[in-house]
């Protein structure tokens, strides 16, 4: 039997839809940013969902939300999975053990792990020769199969193919499908170390220094167009200190293959054979399996710092739960039934869970009725606590306007080349809890900042 929507059936959101004049510190800020106040849509009640709201402004035009929607994704996956829930990557071992041979090969199955990182990636091949294992005879086999999604190009979203963000999900996902390239002053040169080793892959052991910092990255004129030779004919900045780039790999499917051989032989073992796709042979038992952090982790680092790929992961996850194909399309028809189900109304129009879309489509009186009933929900802590506290960390740690605004707001933030906004939750200094939705869809978005600022303040100090 389905389960009722969360949110109170006494709440009157009709209420909700009409038109209410905004705080005249906003539509100052709007007119000083040439943003028409027909490209913003907010709503501002409180958060019980009990009250007449105190501002509905345009709260039915639909609006793309950025990375606003990760809202939907991580409370969805919170209400549905629980937030004790794990991935597991299961290994099998195919073939006896002799004298630290494996007279036969290794699969590793990825089941969507969002957070196969560099040191988790460590760990799963230490337990592998904690089996005794320190040369396989045959392959390393990755079934990747969980996940029916097509190859993406990760610079067809915004040209940018070497940022992390535009990485694709995987059912193996192993750390972003991204390198971390260290720089690191020592005498006259800067040491370079990059995380994990990608086997087969070149980078400079040290580059030159240069006088200053400054915009460090352009100056090392990093070329990384030959996916196995990566070239700096630039210089490194002196006082720049220690410095990290996260790079996403140029050549996005082999870098589960080249992590997973470029670890293994880090760790002193060897392989006659190759690292390859395939299936686990039918009836095989896991040797272990590999648990990711808890849910209730994981959303944090979805909301706190939007991470993308990992908040498609979880969008995905969603329909293996219900026993679908991991599809994109089955994941949205398993997000529509539940919200449907819990949170009640017409769904947004999810793409892909992350809100890194064009097309994504919501609008301020859906993201308020996911809000509300998140506050009503006994999951309630566990997904304000994943949302960046204003001024405090994640993606809004230098937002709040001195120290009388930090700490004031639980918030997740959106930002495309069109799209400004904010949703969550606000404490008044009345004593009570607001629930907050602002979003600017316009040319001068990215000018918004200070309308979206001022409605924040309007919020807690009314």
């Amino acid at each position: 039997m389905p389960r009722r929507p969360l949110i109170l059936l006494a709440w009157a959101w009709a209420c909700a839809v009409q038109a209410q004049s905004l705080p005249p510190t906003v539509e100052a800020a709007l007119a000083r940013a040439k943003v028409p106040r027909e490209s913003l849509v907010a709503y501002v009640a409180e958060a019980d969902g009990k009250a007449t709201p105190r501002l509905a402004h345009r709260t039915d035009a639909t609006v793309n939300p950025a990375s606003i929607a990760k809202l939907a994704t991580t409370f969805a996956g919170l209400d549905v999975l629980g937030p004790a829930y794990t991935w597991a990557t299961p290994v099998y071992i195919d073939g006896t053990i002799e004298n630290g041979t494996l007279q036969g090969s290794v699969y590793i199955q990825g089941r969507g792990d969002p957070k196969l990182v560099t040191e988790r990636l460590w760990l799963l091949l230490r337990r592998v020769q904690g089996l005794g294992i320190r040369h396989i005879a045959g392959d390393i086999v990755l079934d990747r199969s969980a996940f029916d999604v097509p190859p993406q190009d990760p610079g067809a979203f915004d040209g940018e193919p070497l940022r992390p963000y535009n990485a694709g999900p995987d059912a193996l996902l192993v750390n972003f499908k991204s390198v971390l390239i260290t720089f690191t002053p020592a005498g006259t040169r800067a040491l370079v170390h990059v995380e994990p080793p990608l086997r087969g892959v070149q980078f400079p052991a040290e580059v030159p220094l240069r006088a200053g910092c400054g915009d460090w990255r352009p100056q090392l004129q990093a070329d990384f167009k030959d996916p196995a030779r990566v070239r700096f004919a630039g210089a490194y900045g002196a006082s720049c200190g220690e410095r990290n780039w996260p790079v996403a790999y140029a050549q996005p499917a082999s870098y589960s293959a080249r992590a997973i051989a470029g670890m293994w032989q880090h760790l002193g073992g060897t392989l006659a054979g190759q690292v390859r796709e395939g299936r686990v042979p039918a009836g095989q038992q896991p040797a272990f399996e590999l648990s990711s952090p808890p849910l209730a982790d994981v959303i944090r680092d979805i909301n706190k710092f939007s991470n993308n790929v990992m908040a498609q992961q979880l969008f995905l996850t969603l329909a293996l739960q219900r026993g679908m194909p991991a599809t994109f399309d089955s994941a949205r028809e398993a997000m529509r039934a539940w919200w449907a189900a819990r949170i009640g109304g017409d769904a947004p129009g999810f793409q892909n869970g992350s809100g890194l879309a064009r097309d994504e489509r919501t609008t301020a009186a859906q993201l308020a009725r996911l809000l509300h009933a998140a506050w009503a929900s006994p999951l309630m802590p566990e997904f304000i606590a994943s949302l960046p506290l204003a001024g405090v960390d994640g993606t809004l740690a230098t937002s709040a306007k001195g120290r009388s605004g930090r700490g004031l707001a639980h918030l997740k933030s959106g930002s495309l080349w069109n799209v400004q906004g904010v949703a969550g939750y606000v404490d008044g200094t009345n004593g009570r809890r607001y629930v907050l939705v602002a979003i600017v869809n316009d040319a001068h978005a990215n000018q918004a900042q200070a309308a979206l600022d001022a409605l924040l303040a309007w919020t807690a100090q009314e």
